[in-house]
């Protein structure tokens, strides 16, 4: 069901009033975060996967060095693994990648956030009041 010109001014006027009170969080919500995060760490991992198969290939060329052949197929595997927890733990459409130090900035991160949602909820709230009445 597509929105009536009255919903679509007000969802515009919605987005121009979150990019103007805070841009960054409005350029978190339009996702490309999650596709920046992905592919920097799919690239690092293509690139450990190949070390790991030249050190494997390097074990396998070289006489008697049977330990470089172990270190890669751990380096491959290593390297998958992170694939696979890292493509779990991507940021979710709209949230930035968790970095080192999510403790207390996080936190506040939030708080911050709900704020914002708290205001714009009553902003919509009042301005649906005053139409109505």
């Amino acid at each position: 069901m597509p929105l009536s010109e009255h919903e679509q001014r007000m969802l515009e006027q919605m987005e121009r009033a979150l990019y103007a009170e805070d841009p960054k969080f409005a350029t978190a919500l339009e996702g490309s975060g999650l596709r920046t995060y992905t592919r920097r760490r799919v690239y690092q991992a293509v690139a450990g996967i190949v070390v790991g198969i030249a050190l494997l290939m390097t074990g396998v060329i070289i006489p008697n060095v049977l330990w470089v052949s172990v270190v890669g197929f751990l380096v491959m595997l290593g390297c998958t693994v992170l694939v696979v927890t890292g493509w779990r733990k991507a940021p979710k459409p709209g949230e930035q990648p968790v970095s080192g130090s999510a403790g207390s900035s996080a936190h506040g991160r939030n708080r911050q956030r709900r704020s914002m949602m708290t205001r714009i909820e009553e902003r919509w709230q009042r301005r649906r009041d005053e139409q109505g009445q």
